[in-house]
């Protein structure tokens, strides 16, 4: 079996992902200065996660006076994909691959690092994912402190434009799977319908913005995991 585990080419590989994710935190850099958070804070965030959406709602929580409760539970509901995610990079992995290399691994993988190391035919090393991991976190914490400092500089309605970015990213991961699976349509319609409630019904204002995230993230999973439930693929 072929095994990639060549630095180079895991920097390579990760270049498209890391000009990506110089748009997205830049966008996050300024979206942090406009909640109050400071430079230095915001750039800590993004060199200690690798979260986009994550970021995105935790500076909300943060902003609004969101408890460490809110904050920790909607971070575990949004960032709950990554463990199935680090499940299948490992076992892409060789299997010599120490431990302590996967532990440190984890913290690298993301949907993107995720889908280019799984699209990698036969395994791969943790040279070859530590390449893809050094241009992604580089381009990920220097776009967020570009951002962050850019936003005392910048035009008020470019900064306004700018913080739009975060939700074209989102719509651009939902519309193509949504347009060959009218089930993925649904579970979105439902999260949308379950926030328009939670934001504007009076008897739920009490619930704060971290919490109405996970509670719609939870309805809409659970009713998409009960009404359409995926079937095993028969063994061959």
């Amino acid at each position: 079996m072929d095994v990639q585990n060549r630095y180079g080419q895991g920097l390579v590989d990760g270049i498209p992902i890391g000009l990506a994710y110089l748009a997205v935190s830049f966008a996050f850099g300024i979206a942090g200065m406009s909640k109050g958070i400071p430079v230095w804070a915001v750039v800590i965030i993004s060199a200690t996660c690798l979260t986009s959406a994550g970021q995105f709602a935790g500076i909300i929580s943060i902003a609004s006076g969101g408890s460490i409760v809110e904050l920790v539970l909607s971070q575990m509901v949004i960032n709950l994909r990554y463990t199935i995610m680090s499940i299948a990079v490992g076992q892409k992995l060789t299997q010599d691959t120490p431990v302590w290399h996967r532990f440190i691994m984890a913290f690298g993988v993301t949907d993107e690092a995720f889908a280019v190391s799984c699209g990698r035919k036969g395994e791969i090393g943790s040279r070859y994912f530590y390449g893809i991991m050094t241009v992604m976190w580089s381009a990920w914490t220097l776009g967020t402190f570009l951002g962050a400092t850019a936003s005392g500089i910048l035009p008020e309605a470019v900064m306004n434009a700018l913080g739009l970015a975060i939700y074209g990213m989102l719509i651009a991961l939902v519309i193509p799977p949504a347009k060959h699976n009218p089930h993925i349509v649904l579970v979105v319609f439902v999260a949308v319908v379950c926030s328009l409630v939670f934001r504007y019904v009076e008897v739920f204002s009490f619930i704060s913005s971290g919490f109405s995230i996970i509670i719609c993230t939870l309805i809409a999973a659970t009713l998409g995991a009960l009404i359409f439930p995926i079937k095993e693929e028969a063994d061959e």
